[in-house]
């Protein structure tokens, strides 16, 4: 794919200009660990599950080795599609074969479901195809904005930055996504569907309900012209599950 520099990010798809948070107003842009926990020390248990700042940055030091004088595309197929939180210079649509957004990372840690009641959150997993976003970080920006990338996506040990091919309509292009991480005891990919729908019923913590997180995966989808029925019929089981109390 040429790399000339668009006028705009959204000069592809100027339909999704509006729709993605400006950069500078995300509270990711800024999260932090310390921050999270500073008056939660009900949680502090948590923090030897999370990686700490030099494996992180270890990580992206070699992830990114060869990093330095060139774009990076990203690919998202969750929230970062519509808060990636870091500055992108172009966005493109884009299909990436071989895998599937999948829900099996169960979450316990407080967030979004407690060890009492578990929560459950997507992860890229082994599959068929995957639809989502590629946004292209410029050469001159990439040790700034992949350090805020590094500690929202590798804040545990659920996903491994692994470059894949992303499919641009008929072009191929390299990307950096994160996938889910199958030696990882967060990482379920066997949950049944009962247990996927119970588990997103009932996970809770500080940051809302599992349920409002698919929810909201399926509404910004929707806003984002992002087509997953797998997300959308699962919602609906959710809530048939709560409705029948």
């Amino acid at each position: 794919m040429s790399m000339r520099a668009p006028s705009s990010p959204f000069v592809h798809h100027p339909e999704l200009e509006g729709k993605i948070t400006d950069p500078q107003t995300s509270f990711f842009r800024k999260f932090s660990i310390a921050s999270v926990f500073a008056e939660k020390p009900e949680l502090q248990w948590v923090l030897e599950k999370l990686r700490s700042e030099s494996d992180r940055e270890r990580s992206r030091a070699e992830t990114l080795a060869d990093y330095r004088d060139k774009d990076l595309w990203v690919f998202a197929y969750g929230s970062l599609m519509w808060d990636p939180a870091f500055h992108f210079a172009e966005v493109r649509r884009a299909t990436v074969p071989g895998y599937d957004r999948r829900f099996v990372l169960k979450h316990t840690y407080g967030a979004r479901g407690t060890p009492d009641a578990p929560g459950l959150m997507a992860a890229l997993d082994e599959g068929d195809c995957c639809e989502g976003l590629l946004f292209r970080i410029a050469a001159k920006d990439i040790e700034t904005e992949s350090e805020i990338l590094w500690r929202r996506e590798m804040v545990g040990h659920a996903y491994k930055p692994t470059f894949v091919t992303a499919m641009v309509e008929d072009q191929a292009v390299t990307a950096l996504t994160f996938v889910a991480d199958r030696s990882s005891e967060v990482i379920c990919p066997d949950l049944t569907r009962e247990e996927q729908i119970r588990f997103l019923a009932s996970g809770v913590g500080f940051l809302g309900t599992s349920k409002e997180y698919l929810s909201n995966i399926v509404r910004q989808f929707a806003a984002l012209g992002v087509v997953d029925e797998d997300c959308s019929a699962l919602l609906q089981e959710v809530e048939d599950y709560l409705a029948a109390g």
